[in-house]
């Protein structure tokens, strides 16, 4: 029965998460240019969130981000947004357009969460650049006019109209450049033959290449493009397949074979043997993978993580011995596996709760998973047999609160283990551990274990007599007169008679200020008269 309770409780919470995530209202959207100066205002969020000054102070108000640097900050004495430090678009997005910083504003007391994306505006501060300053192109004589010769292109980490727009040659009456643009949105130099070449009349050529982008005023890059006219060569090799697509596991090994890919070229002798390579690859790329020039086979050299990179784009080249070249295409998937135990952040907690107060929040906490899929989705629970509850609150955030007023005389301490586990196979979990003591109020009173005692000496006796005892429970904490002890147990104290039976008789209670025994001795320091009766309350 334990073992399904928990099981409901998880299920709940987990539907419970994904409703209130649907159930958010709109983001507030800004945007910021990128590069602005840290501490430069972004808006006036107290205002745009329909709140006050002293309001933000009271429920701790602050900002989060959905990554671990906090790039934003709330100024909670003006409710203004302001930049903690500069933002680089292309270091943050890269080429992902548009690039957004998403986060969130928390608030305590109640909790309650408003999302916000912060759109980062792009500006014309890098320049084309080519991988190297020089290439060298071998075109075959007998090439016909209108052949195209890919070049090497440029790359620009602008976006938009302050990237890459087109490509220029100088000037000539042979070639001229294509700009065509590609499927990932890039844009490729392809050189252009106009007419037809003697190699006896000119072997050679050198012309520059430029690449411009769309900024105001444009900057640009440049490539030396050198040309050898060759004998003929009249067949390019071509690929078998292209593209070609291969799946790999992201905890695949070290020197474990990717695909190998195949090209044929139908001329004879040496300029029938192709070698194969990469084409203008990344380093990211030049790191991961290793292409045998001789094979084609495509090795693993670097680990892969599907949370980093799900997958390459490899253009791969097939040269002949006479410098023809064709190109293909390489499209490897990282299939993700579950290597990532969920994390647990804690955003805010209460180690000390006083007993009978209604419900409390002890914690507020974050949680995620790195992975994908069943593998990044996650279950959040706590022991079903603590007086405490788990509540969704937004997206990956839980909030942790009593489930009715604690009582210390019960129980002073409890031991809370939140454990997030996910859904992948194996199945992996983090467990934080969380120690919550309750503060003590003075809800109980002293108990004698009688309303009524009746003690009996007889008269004549002799001094410091003992007559009997008293016995009561003290709940709770009780601190002597001299503040140096504290009793929370059931006491004992004996009972004697004092004064002089002559006069007026009757009893005390002397107090030790230093509480060294459990016991207060009563003594009867004189002798007393025969059918006296005393009272003491």
């Amino acid at each position: 029965n334990g073992k399904n309770t928990l099981n409901v409780r998880q299920v709940v919470a987990f539907i419970l998460m994904v409703v209130l995530s649907q159930a958010c209202p709109e983001p507030i959207r800004y945007s910021v240019i990128e590069e602005t100066e840290s501490g430069s205002f972004i808006a006036h969020l107290a205002k745009d969130l329909g709140l006050g000054i002293r309001e933000l102070t009271a429920r701790s108000a602050r900002v989060v981000s959905d990554d671990d640097k906090q790039r934003l900050q709330l100024d909670r004495q003006t409710g203004d947004l302001l930049l903690r430090e500069k933002i680089d678009r292309e270091e943050l997005c890269g080429s992902v357009e548009p690039c957004v910083l998403h986060f969130q504003v928390l608030l305590e007391t109640p909790v309650q969460f408003f999302e916000g994306e912060l759109s980062i505006q792009d500006i014309n501060d890098h320049s084309p650049v080519f991988p190297t300053g020089e290439m060298l192109l071998k075109i075959p004589e007998n090439s016909q006019p209108g052949t195209l010769f890919p070049l090497k292109l440029a790359e620009d980490l602008d976006v938009g109209s302050n990237g890459l727009q087109k490509y220029t040659i100088s000037p000539n009456s042979y070639f001229h450049v294509l700009t065509r643009n590609h499927s990932e949105a890039k844009k490729y130099p392809d050189l252009v033959q106009d007419k037809a070449l003697d190699r006896e009349e000119q072997p050679a050529f050198s012309l520059t290449l430029i690449a411009l982008d769309g900024g105001s005023p444009p900057k640009s890059g440049t490539i030396t493009v050198r040309i050898l006219i060759t004998d003929v060569n009249d067949n390019a090799p071509e690929f078998v397949h292209t593209p070609y697509e291969v799946q790999v596991l992201e905890n695949s090994s070290l020197d474990s074979p990717v695909l190998s890919v195949s090209a044929k070229d139908i001329d004879s002798g040496n300029f029938g043997s192709v070698s194969y390579g990469f084409f203008q690859a990344s380093d990211e790329i030049k790191q991961t993978f290793s292409i045998n020039e001789v094979t084609g086979e495509i090795r693993l050299t670097k680990k892969l993580d599907f949370e980093h990179i799900k997958s390459y784009h490899v253009e791969i080249e097939a040269i002949d011995g006479g410098g023809l070249s064709g190109k293909g295409t390489v499209v490897i998937h990282v299939v993700d596996v579950n290597d990532n135990a969920p994390e647990l952040t804690i955003s805010s907690l209460t180690n000390s709760i006083p007993e009978n107060a209604p419900e409390t929040v002890v914690s507020i906490f974050r949680i995620r998973d790195r992975d994908s899929g069943d593998n990044g989705k996650m279950i959040c629970s706590i022991p079903d047999n603590l007086p405490f509850l788990l509540k969704p609150t937004f997206k990956n955030f839980y909030t942790l609160v009593t489930e009715s007023p604690l009582d210390r005389e019960s129980r002073a301490e409890y031991n809370i283990t939140i454990t997030v586990t996910d859904l992948g196979t194996p199945r992996l979990k983090t467990q934080h551990n969380i120690t919550v003591t309750v503060s003590d109020v003075n809800d109980n009173a002293p108990a004698f274990s009688q309303t009524t005692y009746t003690l009996r000496v007889r008269e004549n006796n002799s001094p410091a007599l003992h007559i009997g005892s008293v016995s009561g429970h003290f709940p709770g904490h009780l601190v002597d007169v001299s503040g140096a002890g504290t009793l929370s147990q059931s006491y004992q104290y004996d009972v004697c008679l004092t004064g002089d039976p002559r006069t007026d008789i009757s009893l005390e209670l002397p107090l030790l200020k230093n509480w060294r025994n459990d016991r207060a001795h009563f003594c009867d320091l004189k002798g007393h008269w025969y059918d006296n009766s005393y009272n003491l309350e």
